[in-house]
């Protein structure tokens, strides 16, 4: 499961050489690459404007650019949005720009893309220092340090591995009383998670508009970065920012300077995307909670352990022994489970295993397989045992 040709694909089904599988290694947590009304928006948009429109978008934008970044803007609140390709490129422009000579703080669990940003940073006079993962008291520590300005507080909305949210809200409130800015990158929570009601239909919220409205917060003295490669399975990524931000970034980031632009299909699928979102995105995300809470429940059942406190679609499983590895991804592939092997040195030794990752595409019959095949899992191999099971025994 690691460097494989996917053959083809039946829904969340996939074959590899002879063997189909379970897709739960995909990203598309609302299963809009598979959507008919979303495919459908690709054609009209190649006619109109060819496949890439070669321009850099110094030069010019199709549109579809402004079109979406309007959209944007209304969804997640804030004073602005500028769209770019993916969000690896806007760590290594944007983060630069922002940190200057000053200081960088970095969650030590940050997505590597955001490390990067910061070493390329850090090569042009930025300091990096890193905290402890999720320690609060450890960044107000290195923030009273008085590093030098300006000041930029690195984290992941919802972190790629365990599925758990950052505290966004207490990072924040760091952010404002140490003049810094909170940078979030919310790859893996933008377009599951959304602003709190009373009416919402799951936990999740509503409207999928990201961690910074899913606990309530203000975009003072916070950047919100996102991407549409997951929940959208579009090309493009974006931040929310100030509109002087922007038209600085539209200066000094070569992404948006030099790079060449998403293709067409990506921006066509983004707008057709965000109108199915505000046409019944939030019954698609109910539909995505209770998949995920039924395989949630499955490992509480049978005494399992996993990180994810969250109940959001990212689901890790720490085996036992980790020189089990590869024969339990042998195990899964053979009973049909496509999921993301976490091998050493990707991760700590002590948390080697596998991530599950559910989306909306996912049938109930592959809930089920995947239910049953974890129980297999858990007679054939040693997880770790959960809190509770540790307690039982």
């Amino acid at each position: 499961m690691t460097d494989a040709v996917v053959d083809e694909i039946d829904g969340r089904m996939i074959r590899i050489g002879g063997q189909w599988l379970a897709d739960f290694a995909s990203c598309n947590y609302l299963g809009f690459d598979l959507e008919r009304e979303i495919i459908d928006s690709v054609a009209p948009a190649l006619d109109r404007w060819g496949t890439h429109p070669s321009w850099s978008r110094l030069l010019g934008s199709p549109v579809l650019y402004e079109q979406i970044e309007e959209l944007l803007t209304e969804l997640v609140g804030a004073e602005d949005v500028l769209v770019l390709p993916t969000i690896t490129l806007i760590h290594m422009s944007v983060i630069p720009v922002l940190a200057g000579d000053g200081t960088i703080y970095v969650d030590r669990r940050a997505h590597k893309t955001i490390y990067e940003g910061a070493q390329f940073a850090a090569a042009h006079g930025a300091t990096v220092k890193r905290f402890r993962h999720d320690d609060l008291d450890d960044l107000e520590r290195l923030l009273k340090e008085n590093g030098n300005s300006p000041r930029l507080i690195c984290v992941d909305g919802v972190n790629s591995m365990t599925g758990n949210a950052a505290d966004i809200e207490a990072m924040a409130r760091l952010a404002r009383a140490h003049d810094a800015l909170l940078y979030v990158d919310d790859a893996h929570g933008f377009g599951v998670i959304g602003e709190r009601s009373s009416t919402e239909p799951s936990p999740y919220g509503l409207r999928g508009n990201g961690i910074v409205k899913h606990v309530g917060e203000s975009y003072d003295h916070v950047l919100f970065v996102a991407g549409l490669s997951k929940a959208y399975s579009s090309l493009a990524a974006f931040l929310a920012c100030p509109s002087e931000l922007k038209r600085l970034l539209k200066t000094a980031a070569p992404p948006y300077l030099y790079s060449g632009p998403s293709p067409i299909a990506s921006l066509a699928t983004t707008l057709a995307g965000l109108h199915v979102n505000e046409q019944r995105g939030d019954a698609i995300r109910a539909g995505l909670w209770e998949k995920t809470a039924t395989v949630l429940e499955c490992l509480d059942r049978l005494g399992a352990h996993t990180p994810n406190n969250s109940g959001f679609p990212i689901i890790e499983i720490p085996l036992g022994h980790g020189e089990d590895i590869d024969a339990v991804g042998r195990f899964l592939f053979e009973n049909g489970i496509y999921v993301t092997l976490a091998a050493y040195p990707l991760v700590p030794r002590n948390e080697v295993g596998f991530r599950i990752q559910i989306t909306a595409a996912n049938t109930q019959a592959e809930i089920e397989r995947l239910v049953d095949v974890l129980g297999k899992l858990a007679n054939g191999f040693d997880l770790q045992p959960s809190t509770q099971a540790e307690r039982a025994a």
